[in-house]
């Protein structure tokens, strides 16, 4: 089951030119993984950072055609392999039928301290929902 968040190209997102800086991609991924893991798993950052945490681990990005200020692209992630502490995951962005760019990406659930730890279980039953 895929998840879709729809991001506004925003001033802050561009380069002097009004397309958007690539880096910024990224950001735009990770909100993606944030509206997904408080909409989806019902377990918002702000809940999830108190004592643990998401880090990426692995990303990587092919860039398909620019975005410019305005447009509206739709960012969808897909769940591919659930681990032990770890989530594989997709992302596709359009904007109306064109693609923009898509991604990989490796996260991981990790303590207080930093070290990998399992994905609590009713966490995980939410994430398997998602392949």
């Amino acid at each position: 089951m895929a998840f879709t968040y729809r991001q506004k190209i925003k001033f802050r997102h561009c380069d002097p030119a009004g397309i958007v800086f690539y880096p910024r991609f990224f950001e735009m991924t990770n909100d993606t993984v944030e509206a997904f893991f408080e909409q989806e798993m019902a377990f918002p950052f702000s809940q999830m950072h108190q004592a643990s945490g998401i880090p990426t681990a692995q990303i990587e990005a092919k860039f398909k055609r620019p975005s410019r200020l305005g447009d509206i692209l739709d960012i969808t992630l897909t769940c591919t392999r659930v681990g032990r502490s770890s989530l594989d995951l997709s992302y596709q962005a359009v904007c109306g039928t064109e693609a923009r760019f898509s991604a990989t990406s490796t996260i991981v659930f990790i303590d207080a301290q930093g070290a990998s730890t399992p994905w609590p279980d009713h966490i995980r039953s939410r994430l398997e929902t998602h392949l």
